[in-house]
């Protein structure tokens, strides 16, 4: 490898990511883009963004309660900030608590696969995530 490539490569830290998916009715399989998570162990970095357009949300199920799925939103910021208020989960490993959030389920707020990229930037880098699968259209 080229020195110059290999020392870029060396500013830069492994990450993963998912972004996190509201299925308004489950049985319909039908879903929202709304957030990202990103973990980049090496720096002790976990966050995620979000944002909920509640007319997007409500095209898919009007009786849905967008209060409540920000609490839950805001439960999942909590464990990522690994605060007391985030219960058991937010107390565990910086990779468990990524793993927990991003494990497959069958409720309302779901994440895609996980996938791994390069950055020097993980708070940037989520940024770009966001706007590229959430803001996309917007």
């Amino acid at each position: 490898m080229h020195l110059s490539k290999k020392r870029m490569m060396q500013d830069r830290c492994l990450y993963e990511y998912a972004i996190i998916r509201l299925v308004p009715l489950v049985e319909r399989e039908e879903f929202i883009n709304i957030g990202a998570i990103l973990l980049c162990s090496k720096t002790g970095f976990l966050n995620l963004k979000y944002q909920l357009d509640a007319s997007l949300i409500r095209a898919l199920n009007k009786d849905i309660d967008i209060s409540l799925i920000k609490s839950y939103l805001d439960a999942w910021k909590l464990v990522c900030e690994g605060k007391e208020e985030g219960g058991k989960i937010g107390s565990l490993d910086l990779k468990v608590r990524f793993r927990w959030l991003t494990a497959n389920r069958s409720t309302i707020i779901q994440s895609s696969a996980v996938h791994p990229g390069f950055t020097k930037d993980p708070e940037s880098q989520l940024d770009t995530l966001f706007e590229k699968f959430v803001l996309k259209d917007k």
